[in-house]
């Protein structure tokens, strides 16, 4: 089973998943590692306030760290069978 996890792991390092905010105003593009891999920002929404600004980016940069967490879940949920592990036992 650790084999499998260590498999599981790296591949779901390689994997990434996509968001964007604002009507595609901001896209957020993180790895199954919790990096943020890619930060698209349209020229447009510059010109618009700071805290604008900010608010699309954490949203779609912490909608991003959700979806990396349940495509984690499901991926474990292949390995365990569907058993409810403690977050971090592996």
């Amino acid at each position: 089973m650790q084999a499998q996890m260590a498999r599981m792991q790296e591949e779901i390092g390689q994997k990434t998943v996509e968001v964007t905010t604002g009507g595609g105003a901001v896209r957020a593009v993180a790895n199954g590692r919790k990096e943020l891999v890619e930060l698209e920002i349209e020229p447009e929404i510059l010109k618009e306030e700071v805290e604008m600004v900010q608010d699309l980016i954490m949203a779609a940069v912490n909608e991003a760290m959700k979806k990396v967490d349940a495509m984690v879940e499901e991926e474990m949920k292949k390995i365990t069978g569907g058993l409810n592990l403690p977050p971090g036992l592996f």
